[in-house]
């Protein structure tokens, strides 16, 4: 048993060349993320590229705004904060193309009672993380680069206030793309320990 030779091609990567990344390609990834399994044949998420400068910008204030309030308010070092931030402007800046996967009720079901209803958009969430992981696959498969970046998940809201998108919504995922660094090297990944992480019932 191993794993395919495509899954393994898949790498988290953030080192990109200042090169931009046709919307003709992105498109293609985007199509590759809305053939993920989703509940009742539903489509609960849609795609925003964000390939400007200026939305990039906004994108990356709105997000660091919230993250800064967060960081100072759990009694960080405004040093430190000021740190972390000015990295995630960079990481956010800097990239190539931004994809944000943003959550809606769209086909999804509603229910009188809280439980069931976030049994609901769980399984939303559960059908968002397939269609990034099969757009990460397709970027690879394209010789791409890309890094799932979960910060919009601490602040959906704001992130997507910052981008002016519809109401409902609500930005969870976000995926950083681009041509990779030819100096980027991986890290060797370390074999899966199924013994702990698998058993049969």
């Amino acid at each position: 048993m191993s794993v395919p030779a495509f899954i393994e091609a898949r790498r988290s990567i953030r080192a990109f060349v200042a090169k931009p990344v046709p919307r003709a390609e992105l498109d293609a990834l985007v199509e590759a993320a809305c053939i993920a399994p989703a509940p009742h044949h539903s489509r609960p998420w849609r795609f925003v590229v964000v390939d400007t400068d200026a939305q990039k910008l906004a994108l990356a204030q709105g997000m660091g705004d919230t993250w800064r309030a967060d960081l100072l308010g759990d009694g960080v070092d405004a040093a430190r904060v000021d740190e972390l931030v000015e990295k995630s402007y960079a990481k956010i800046t800097s990239a190539p193309a931004i994809v944000l996967g943003c959550l809606t009720w769209d086909g999804l079901d509603r229910y009188p009672d809280e439980k069931r209803q976030r049994a609901e958009w769980g399984m939303a969430l559960l059908s968002l993380g397939a269609a990034v992981e099969n757009f990460m696959l397709a970027a690879a498969d394209r010789g791409l680069a890309s890094c799932w970046v979960a910060a919009p998940i601490f602040c959906p809201e704001e992130a997507r206030d910052a981008l002016r998108l519809p109401p409902e919504w609500l930005p969870h995922a976000m995926v950083v793309t681009g041509y990779p660094d030819p100096a980027y090297v991986g890290r060797v990944r370390p074999p899966v320990p199924l013994d702990e992480l698998r058993r049969f019932a």
